[in-house]
């Protein structure tokens, strides 16, 4: 069976990356705002409000999720190409989930935030020379990040929250 918490496997990095390795992850990126729309086309309230997997995010949370978590993704990028290896703030993910926000927000509110957001990040990301890839900053609990292994974590990560939704669809048939 497969683990519903990691529909397309676990995050892992086999760094350094390729140039076409950059190119593919950027182009994850890039369409994770039009793929996660598709994802959650034609949903009623009540299949928002249900869980991905027991004991998981509704998918509504799983939508506020993700303009939550690739903002701090892009301030840290904007922080370690301006500043030497900076330390940043971890955010509590699961309690930014369950703030009155998620339940009261609509979700086109945070597919259009999603939208602008990579439309910006996409820009800066294809700004990069060779040398910025390798620029890190400090997680206070994963250690030194590379932004090449932070592009490719965001790569993944785009494409895991998208699959959550469409497997929990493909599996109730939605």
């Amino acid at each position: 069976m497969t683990d519903l918490r990691y529909p397309i496997g676990k995050f892992h990095f086999d760094g350094p990356l390729t140039d076409e390795q950059k190119r593919e992850s950027l182009d994850n990126i890039a369409k994770a705002p039009a793929e996660l729309r598709a994802a959650v086309k034609g949903l009623s309230n009540k299949q928002f409000d249900t869980s991905y997997r027991p004991d998981g995010w509704t998918v509504r949370q799983v939508v506020h999720h993700v303009p939550d978590s690739h903002l701090n993704a892009y301030t840290r990028f904007k922080l370690a190409l301006t500043e030497e290896e900076p330390t940043i703030k971890p955010y509590a993910e699961d309690r930014w989930a369950r703030l009155a926000d998620t339940a009261s927000t609509p979700i086109e509110t945070s597919l259009t935030l999603l939208d602008s957001l990579h439309d910006r990040w996409v820009r800066l990301l294809r700004s990069l020379k060779a040398d910025d890839w390798e620029r890190t900053f400090r997680h206070p609990e994963l250690g030194l990040v590379s932004l090449e292994k932070n592009l490719s974590l965001y790569a993944w990560h785009g494409r895991h929250h998208v699959a959550h939704i469409t497997s929990l669809r493909q599996r109730n048939n939605w």
